[in-house]
């Protein structure tokens, strides 16, 4: 009985020491390909210029992709500060990109941005330029403030969405007229 127990274990040992082994299959990130060299949740990143805030973006996920030298970032919020440091706009969106090299941040899918003085933009893709301060678009938006109604397509506007700027204007209407 004990050699025929030697005998057992000496084939599965055998047979177990095969090249035929399962390897585990690996799922990279929303099929890019790339897997990010560092992640982080619940995030805050505060933007300076010369020691002034200039913005705080929060983040539920943070995508660091060094090799792309951006990092890619889901569930946004960015509050944006004027000179003298109050806050005077937000943004959210469902997702966003920061390019490192640039410091210029990308809103994508419904961002909404929404100024001090009651105006609110809606679009789905978003640029904030880091060193203008100006926010752009070259897609659909449509802005809504207690004077106007307008759509199009094209933006331009500093981070205050005062002035703003729409290049291809498909709708317009003087809400102060209904009134």
């Amino acid at each position: 009985m004990k050699k025929l127990v030697f005998l057992f274990l000496i084939v599965n040992f055998f047979f177990g020491c095969g090249d035929s082994k399962l390897k585990p299959q690996i799922s990279l990130e929303e099929g890019t390909g790339k897997i990010p060299d560092q992640e982080t949740w619940g995030s805050e990143i505060i933007v300076t210029e010369d020691g002034v805030l200039k913005a705080i973006v929060y983040s539920d996920h943070i995508s660091v992709m060094s090799e792309e030298k951006e990092k890619l970032l889901d569930g946004v919020k960015i509050l944006f500060y004027n000179d003298e440091g109050v806050q005077s706009s937000s943004l959210t969106s469902k997702k966003g990109r920061v390019d490192d090299l640039t410091q210029d941040m990308y809103a994508i899918d419904s961002v909404v941005a929404v100024s001090d003085s009651g105006v609110t933009l809606y679009t789905d893709e978003l640029i904030w330029k880091s060193k203008t301060n100006k926010i752009v678009s070259d897609k659909f938006v449509k802005i809504v403030s207690d004077q106007e109604q307008i759509e199009g397509y094209g933006f331009e506007s500093n981070q205050d969405l005062n002035p703003y700027t729409i290049y291809n204007i498909t709708y317009y209407t003087n809400l102060n007229e209904k009134n």
